[in-house]
């Protein structure tokens, strides 16, 4: 699969609470921007966890795939959750992969991890684009689910507190280019790009994030999960 991404943010907050949030389906669904739904299947006591989920792109055009999960929280202090999923639509841009979630509890609050790879659905070259795309989405959720467990700001606020923002900085931009001199339109442009967002609003600049090759953690690398057969 290549590089792998990865992405780590530090949460202050109960590591049991960020395992229910990340856990939970309806939940997760909720604070994930890379996922627009997402269904557990029915399973047998001690099986690994089958899901569908969903990507809605556009009204009428949904993305769909499933997957299979399993977390081990035995350590209350050190827990993993391995996944594979798989996509068998012709539009996705991905069409397998594996990785997992690692949450690791310090003085400081709990480090919050992902790292996993994926084989592309639309070719090396568009991956070129979108992987660092996919890597942003999961650094702003992150950093929104952050938000949500360190002050109760919702992820439906979050999402609308920020994309006010974004409609503030743009219609800041648009006013200076349109009535200041270049010179000052130009100074306001790059400040409404590079200042970063307010405090209550995710950012994906809040998490570390890189794309890397190295092989998975040992401790990650333990969780038991069943090759996927896309169902």
């Amino acid at each position: 699969m290549g590089r792998f991404v990865y992405v780590e943010c530090l949460i202050r907050a109960d590591i049991d609470a960020l395992w229910e949030l990340t856990q939970d389906p309806d939940q997760h669904q909720r604070w994930d921007l890379r996922f627009t739904e997402i269904d557990y299947l029915p399973r047998a006591d001690g099986e690994p966890q089958w899901f569908r989920y969903a990507v809605r792109l556009l009204p009428g055009l949904v993305i769909t795939g499933a997957g299979v999960t399993a977390g081990d929280r035995h350590d209350a202090d050190d827990r993993t959750s391995a996944l594979r999923f798989a996509s068998a639509h012709p539009l996705s841009p991905i069409r397998s992969g594996s990785g997992y979630w690692r949450y690791v509890q310090t003085p400081d609050g709990v480090r919050f991890l992902t790292r996993y790879g994926y084989r592309p659905g639309w070719g090396r070259a568009v991956d070129l684009v979108f992987r660092p795309l996919i890597g942003w989405a999961t650094a702003w959720s992150f950093d929104r689910l952050r938000l949500w467990l360190e002050t109760g700001k919702t992820p439906e606020r979050s999402l609308w507190q920020a994309l006010a923002e974004v409609c503030v900085r743009v219609l800041v931009t648009a006013t200076a280019t349109a009535l200041a001199p270049p010179a000052t339109a130009v100074l306001v442009a790059a400040l409404a790009v590079l200042l970063p967002p307010l405090p209550g609003t995710p950012a994906a600049r809040r998490c570390l994030r890189r794309s890397t090759s190295r092989p998975p953690e040992p401790r990650a690398a333990k969780a038991p999960l069943p090759e996927l057969e896309t169902r």
